[in-house]
């Protein structure tokens, strides 16, 4: 299938490289035509893409910064600052996961990702180990520099929308304790924190942590 096809059936949740290439500068990410390799192909079928395409993103994978760096998470941290007073999007005020491999070195791979933009609701407060065994078909964690990326680029593509507003994502990624990540919820329902995309990782449940699948 190819690009103009997809962003017919996909709308406004196709995030391809012209529309990467538009929010490039406020994203601050490298022009995807000018990668060291060519467009990927989208290997998705249409007819899925069609039943689906209300409910997911499809976006193209940038691995590096305007620089040339490594995009991840501590590198978009560092673009977008923790004070929401001074500007957003931003991420939310913590740095426990600073040198955590997750935050410090993973970055995507330049091909294309489908991941949900809300919560299945049958996930919501559940153990994600659990909820692991329960994935159905091409379902599974996101990476949360996925998460992350999808976030941002997201926010300015549509020009202020937020993903996971109140939610926490659970992630594929652990932390050097065998914890799990999970990241999102860019605003506090109760109004007590500020706002700002949070990444965490495992200590409770409850009912507002849920799976937001990446289809692979």
């Amino acid at each position: 299938m190819n690009i103009a096809q997809a962003k017919k059936i996909m709308g406004k949740n196709f995030i391809g490289p012209n529309e990467l290439k538009r929010i490039s500068l406020r994203f601050k990410i490298a022009d995807p035509y000018k990668m060291k390799f060519k467009i990927p192909n989208i290997y998705f079928d249409p007819n899925f893409l069609k039943r689906i395409h209300k409910d997911y993103i499809l976006i193209l994978g940038i691995p590096k910064d305007k620089d040339g760096q490594r995009l991840t998470i501590n590198k978009m941290r560092s673009r977008f600052g923790c004070n929401p007073e001074k500007k957003e999007p931003c991420f939310y005020n913590q740095d426990w996961y600073l040198k955590e491999k997750f935050a410090k070195s993973e970055a995507l791979n330049f091909k294309w990702y489908l991941v949900k933009k809300t919560v299945n609701k049958n996930s919501r407060g559940k153990n994600p180990e659990n909820i692991g065994k329960r994935l159905e078909g091409r379902e599974n964690f996101p990476a949360a520099i996925l998460t992350a990326f999808v976030f941002f680029a997201y926010y300015f593509h549509t020009q202020g929308e937020i993903l996971w507003k109140y939610d926490f994502i659970w992630c594929s990624d652990k932390d050097r304790n065998g914890d799990r990540i999970y990241t999102g919820r860019y605003l506090d329902p109760k109004k007590i924190n500020k706002n700002g995309f949070n990444v965490h990782r495992h200590l409770s449940l409850r009912n507002c942590y849920g799976l937001a699948p990446e289809i692979i």
